[in-house]
């Protein structure tokens, strides 16, 4: 009992600085418009020249030679000398001569979830032609230039989602890979230790699995092979994890886009639920406290934004009060996930819990961070280890259904923000599929049956879509 009081306020301490911290810095006004234009997705942009060619962009926290690596920051990119060599994660296409287009633009440092960047500009998710959205974070400019037809393929990081929230709020694939599979040195870290990745984001499965071949040698081969052993998803086990708070209406494209692939759905229950909640926790207080350990240096620059240094003190807190105890947990936490992917192939969850909320006034920017931070379900995989997809699925809104209330200290805020979630309607949600270690070649399989399942699905009426899979007795 004493060890689990002593988690939940270290966890309540956690998540009050972050807060605290955050909506604080949020009063201050930007002092400069923001230094690009257009969709910003390119904080440096190399038109194409060859138009038949794959193009590819590079977040711009993976050194390219001869270019600075900007990490998103105004300071870094007056100070910073160019790289001097390409991050390893680059070499296969060098090799192969893939056409770079750009620097992708990104959350400065790689700490916001929300995609915000001050001093570049935020690029707005291309999901609502009317309202600007949050496009997430931090590989935002990555899934921006996926979306706009910019590039074919991109290379974002993931430390607690930043390649996958992205990607569902912007509509496309996004791969979190295996910690360790691919080299991160030359990329600007977080917690290269625990949780730092470098994975592939692609306008469709297809396109994922090339941008996986230029990080992995092989994987096409590997890719084929499992699309060769798993042809179709009758045979495929997927344990169903059910969050509180997630937007019923993603939950039910979850649901349906599981059954009209087909697969065995296995719902998984309330103490896998609960452990996997104590991994979120885990796992953020280690992100959070790994922006004290990689960006500790930036906190007093002037040039660094105040937010950025807001998270970085926020992570000072972290790796004071709960770094090590988290460590120390994730043992039994990969541990949790063998024993379920006994009995199960994949896990399925929505990856963020609602869709994306409109780019807020900068003065609320700071309650968005705090907010987005809980509705991604993407950490609890950071902190494990393991590789997972996110891809896009259709999004079918029952008008009836209003706005939750809650009623709590920070209700009225959350409220406001939640009510501008449900208004800015988008006709797309996103499926996290999670897999055991090195299973990113099945992962994308699996991908593609949910990919040509619904192909035919978008904008139909809700109660069209057509089952083909199976649900059998809860798991555990």
């Amino acid at each position: 009992m004493k060890t689990f009081t002593c988690f939940v306020c270290k966890s309540f301490l956690l998540g009050l600085a972050s807060i605290a911290l955050l909506s604080g810095c949020s009063l201050l006004p930007s002092l400069h418009p923001p230094l690009l234009t257009g969709n910003r997705a390119f904080i440096a942009y190399w038109p194409p020249t060859q138009t038949n060619q794959l193009k590819l962009a590079v977040k711009d926290n993976i050194d390219v030679k001869g270019v600075v690596t900007t990490a998103g920051s105004e300071l870094l990119a007056k100070t910073r000398a160019p790289a001097e060599k390409d991050a390893s994660c680059l070499a296969i296409a060098r090799q192969r001569n893939v056409q770079i287009v750009g620097k992708a633009n990104l959350s400065e440092f790689a700490v916001a979830p929300s995609g915000f960047n001050e001093y570049f500009g935020t690029p707005a998710s291309p999901l609502n032609s009317w309202r600007k959205l949050l496009p997430g974070g931090s590989s935002c400019g990555s899934a921006v230039a996926v979306a706009s037809g910019m590039a074919d393929v991109a290379f974002g990081t993931d430390t607690a989602g930043s390649i996958r929230v992205p990607s569902a709020w912007c509509g496309v694939v996004g791969l979190k890979t295996t910690h360790g599979l691919v080299p991160i040195d030359g990329v600007f870290p977080i917690e290269p230790d625990h949780l730092d990745t470098v994975g592939p984001m692609g306008k469709d499965i297809a396109h994922t699995v090339q941008g996986m071949d230029l990080l992995q040698d092989g994987f096409a081969a590997l890719y084929a092979a499992a699309v060769a052993a798993k042809p179709s998803a009758q045979k495929i086990r997927i344990g169903r994890l059910t969050l509180k708070g997630t937007d019923r209406e993603v939950d039910r494209a979850v649901d349906e886009a599981l059954a009209k692939a087909g697969f065995q759905v296995i719902p998984l229950d309330d103490s896998f639920r609960e452990e996997w909640e104590r991994a979120k926790e885990d796992g953020n207080m280690i992100a959070a406290a790994g922006a004290w350990i990689s960006d500790k240096e930036y906190r007093f620059e002037m040039r660094v934004a105040a937010r950025t240094k807001s998270a970085i003190r926020a992570g000072q807190i972290a790796y004071a009060t709960g770094y090590e105890s988290a460590v120390a947990r994730q043992a039994e936490w990969q541990n949790t996930l063998t024993g379920i992917f006994t009995n199960v192939d994949f896990i399925a969850l929505p990856t963020v819990q609602t869709p994306p909320p409109p780019i807020p006034p900068n003065l609320k920017i700071g309650v968005i961070e705090a907010r987005v931070l809980q509705l991604q379900n993407t950490v609890a995989v950071n902190f494990a280890g393991n590789p997972a997809v996110a891809l896009p699925i259709p999004l079918r809104y029952d008008v009836k259904v209003a706005v939750k209330r809650v009623q709590s200290p920070a209700g009225a805020a959350r409220n406001s923000l939640d009510r501008q979630m449900h208004d800015a309607k988008v006709a797309v949600t996103s499926l996290q599929l999670i897999g055991p270690r090195l299973s990113e070649a099945q992962l994308l399989n699996a991908g593609r049956l949910v990919e040509a399942a619904v192909k035919n699905e978008w904008g139909k009426p809700r109660g069209t879509m057509k089952s083909a899979g199976r649900a059998v007795p809860n798991l555990r």
